[in-house]
């Protein structure tokens, strides 16, 4: 789905026709607050084709403070540097400028969505970790924090003022739980969520 957002009738009339031709669904909205206004599949693939110069950056801050990960592509007759630093830096798949031919766009689209489908792939992958975490006992999720900071079974004995034995019993559990095999998939984990959970420079 690629959902257009331009009050330029001639622009969305002839790229809303290209891209149905390339096999898309598109839908068109005259203004940035019309499209934030109505809800969307957040697991449909897709993107956002907008105007930078109707609220573009705005509805771009939106969809991150709503936990979107719809890419965004920007369209603008008037390219203005700054604006395009900032969209970028904020995470903006493309700036381009009108007019745009059709090959520009549409590999722009293809980019985007390609993205989208890498994003979604990554957020259920990280939905699914957070769901085995979840099942963790709270000393289990001790043992998950210290063995993944490289402590070894003594140490977190020392730590949480258990027996080694019983330190490896919470390990296996652990493993058994996060369905890994070694402690290599343990620290990768363990990264993948530290990661996911920092804010974006």
């Amino acid at each position: 789905m690629v959902y257009i957002v331009d009050d330029d009738v001639s622009f969305y009339t002839a790229a809303r026709q290209q891209l149905q031709l390339a096999g898309y669904e598109v839908q068109v909205y005259s203004s940035a607050a019309q499209f934030l206004d109505q809800e969307r599949d957040e697991n449909r693939l897709g993107c956002v084709l907008v105007d930078a110069s109707i609220s573009g950056p705005t509805l771009q801050a939106r969809l991150h403070e709503d936990g979107s990960v719809l890419p965004v592509v920007f369209v603008s007759v008037l390219v203005d540097t700054n604006i395009v630093v900032q969209t970028i830096k904020a995470g903006a798949e493309d700036f381009l400028a009108k007019p745009v031919t059709y090959d520009i766009l549409l590999a722009a689209i293809e980019r985007a969505v390609a993205r989208h489908d890498a994003l979604m792939q990554l957020r259920n992958r990280l939905n699914t970790l957070r769901a085995r975490i979840a099942t963790l006992t709270p000393r289990e999720r001790q043992v998950f924090d210290l063995v993944t900071r490289g402590k070894t079974n003594k140490l977190m004995g020392l730590e949480l003022g258990a027996t080694e034995r019983t330190i490896k019993a919470h390990r296996q559990r652990v493993m058994e739980k996060m369905q890994v095999l070694t402690l290599a998939e343990l620290v990768l984990i363990a990264e993948r969520l530290y990661h996911s959970t920092r804010e974006p420079d």
